[in-house]
């Protein structure tokens, strides 16, 4: 899952109660489907942080609630206030997430370049930009042991 740190960042989750929260603002077709058809509850999640300098996986989440209709999406006081979504029609999901470790030190882009395990890792194909992607579990392991960390 990515985000902007300047919008929400590993460390405001920590700040959370429970360090829990719920990843709303997702407006992309395909990662919505991924969180609303793929993600299940006890699902580990990386934790990337874009537009950072520089971009990097900065931790790991767990879902802790499975996809439900973004309420956001029918606030219209709410910069992501779709009007051709409704309560009776959701056209956008969300999930909720709980932060499960941060790293003691984050990985950046640069490190996983040419990392033989994350070549076809869809974070590193260039010009990828989806918020929300799937990860092989062989990826999610090579992450953990290049950040060293177990869970």
């Amino acid at each position: 899952m990515k985000t902007e740190p300047e919008s929400y960042s590993i460390d405001d989750l920590a700040k959370e109660k429970k360090k829990t929260t719920f990843w709303s603002g997702v407006r992309n077709y395909q990662a919505r489907n991924f969180m609303r058809d793929d993600m299940k509850k006890g699902d580990l999640v990386l934790f990337y942080h874009s537009n950072a300098k520089p971009p990097a996986i900065v931790g790991v989440a767990e879902v802790v609630k499975e996809s439900y209709p973004d309420f956001t999406s029918w606030d219209e006081n709410d910069h992501h206030f779709d009007p051709k979504s409704t309560e009776d029609n959701p056209r956008w999901f969300m999930v909720d997430i709980k932060l499960k470790k941060k790293f003691p030190e984050a990985l950046g882009r640069d490190q996983l370049t040419g990392v033989r395990a994350l070549a076809d890792m869809e974070l590193m194909r260039k010009g990828s930009r989806l918020s929300v992607q799937p990860v092989k579990k062989k990826e999610f392991d090579a992450i953990l042991k290049l950040a060293s960390v177990t869970l």
